[in-house]
């Protein structure tokens, strides 16, 4: 590994602009490459003979299934890595190595307790979820492989937050890097040559994220690292792995709502619009997560620079480095917004070739996305609120968009529209504009104390 890709960033001391530039494009490369271990499975799947179009509404259904396993590893380490940066600011290294001990240790229980819960009762889950009786067998076979591989996901997603905490930002690209290619190879191998279908899309996932997860603790092993993965530092304590939980809850929630937000579009759309609409919902969930990720990779290169000068009281530092974060991811949410309304089919087209289900995401995308252009907004805030250690705020906001507002929203406007399916979708834009208002207040008044 050469001497670039392993240099540590100087969080207390460098340019903030070029600091940003240079923890943040690793990890928003590292996310758009991560987003491909579920988008290239739906591309190929979606482009299998015949199935195609049920084997892709299938593993759609699934998608609440691996935002479950991903919220789990955000729970551990999106709240113990900005404490650990924390920690490094103040110059308490050896804390900081224990929270590293302790979060891997937590990862690995959650990774075992989830995989039982899967396998014993997937099926069942899964039909809650919004599987029909034309769908149940394909989600249950890519679901059933998936699970086996729940360590390695856990694992591979979890302790790569502590890669990029110690700002080798680079370093946690190429372990997402690794990953990928291996899945983009591995996947029309699996499910076209070998005929394996969509077990093959879960079987090529788990071996590349597990090839990931073997590179990471190799390195956090290894001698180039500032924070080392120590066996010492392993056994559970409730005063260090207990404030890294509370931190971490406001990204669980984000995600976990996230799979509990899929279940209530897919059920409800499976009642007003059948299959043809959760498949639908299938590819605007795509989108818009192809949105998301590059965000997150943004507020991710932000947070080790947020967290470490806050600690060093370096308040400028934090100012400056929030309104460069905002105004970066307002670009780009705004970009995807125009892309969203004025050619969509560049963006569904991806995922399937059919005719009735190209028509149907053209309009509901529409819908779907009318206010994404603020989300920016959103993420930016609720994101700084994490990396300064305010858990309570952070809680409220993930709670607000989805659990108090988008969630009733999608039972309560099909009660007052005449096409229930539009009604919907409408539930998004009107929730994210209550949402985007609300934390951009509670974050203004955050910033004026600072």
């Amino acid at each position: 590994m050469s001497k670039a890709m392993t240099k540590e960033a100087d969080l207390g001391n460098d340019k903030i602009g070029g600091l940003l530039f240079k923890l943040a494009l690793p990890a928003i490369l590292a996310q758009v490459i991560n987003l491909l271990y579920n988008l290239v499975d739906r591309m190929y799947i979606g482009h299998i003979e015949e199935v195609g179009p049920a084997a892709l509404t299938g593993v759609g259904v699934t998608m609440p299934v691996i935002m479950c396993v991903s919220a789990f590893a955000a729970l551990v380490s999106m709240g113990g890595a900005p404490r650990a940066s924390i920690m490094m600011g103040k110059g308490k290294k050896e804390e900081a190595e224990r929270i590293l001990g302790n979060c891997t240790t937590m990862l690995i229980i959650t990774a075992v307790v989830l995989t039982a819960v899967i396998q014993l009762f997937g099926q069942d889950i899964l039909l809650v979820f919004g599987a029909s009786g034309n769908t149940i067998e394909y989600a249950w076979a890519y679901v059933q492989i998936y699970s086996v591989g729940t360590i390695f996901v856990q694992l591979a997603l979890g302790l790569n937050a502590f890669i990029n905490a110690q700002g080798f930002a680079a370093t946690g690209m190429l372990t997402v890097v690794i990953g990928a290619v291996c899945n983009i190879v591995l996947d029309p191998i699996f499910i076209f040559v070998f005929r394996m279908g969509v077990r093959g899309a879960a079987l090529a996932t788990i071996l590349s994220q597990c090839v990931s997860c073997v590179w990471i603790v190799r390195f956090l092993f290894g001698k180039k690292t500032t924070l080392r993965l120590q066996p010492k530092n392993m056994k559970l304590r409730a005063s260090v792995i207990g404030p890294c939980v509370a931190l971490g809850i406001a990204p669980f929630i984000m995600q976990f709502t996230e799979s509990i937000l899929n279940i209530c579009f897919n059920t409800s759309l499976l009642k007003y619009g059948g299959d043809t609409a959760v498949g639908a919902m299938t590819i605007l969930a795509s989108v818009m997560q192809m949105s998301m990720l590059p965000i997150q990779g943004l507020t991710q290169g932000a947070q080790p620079i947020v967290g470490f000068n806050y600690g060093a009281e370096k308040l400028d530092r934090v100012k400056a480095a929030f309104r460069l974060l905002l105004v970066c991811c307002v670009s780009f949410t705004t970009l995807i917004w125009a892309v969203s309304m004025f050619a969509p089919k560049l963006l569904i087209c991806i995922f399937t070739p059919d005719p009735t289900l190209i028509a149907f995401s053209t309009w509901a995308i529409r819908i779907y996305m009318a206010l994404s252009l603020i989300f920016g907004i959103q993420i930016s805030c609720q994101q700084t609120f994490i990396a300064l250690g305010n858990a309570k705020t952070s809680v409220f906001l993930a709670m607000l968009r989805k659990v108090i507002l988008l969630i009733p929203l999608i039972y309560i406007l099909p009660l007052f529209f005449e096409d229930k399916v539009s009604a919907v979708f409408l539930a998004e834009p009107v929730a994210d504009f209550i949402a985007v208002a609300t934390t951009g207040t509670l974050f203004y008044r955050q910033y004026r104390k600072l």
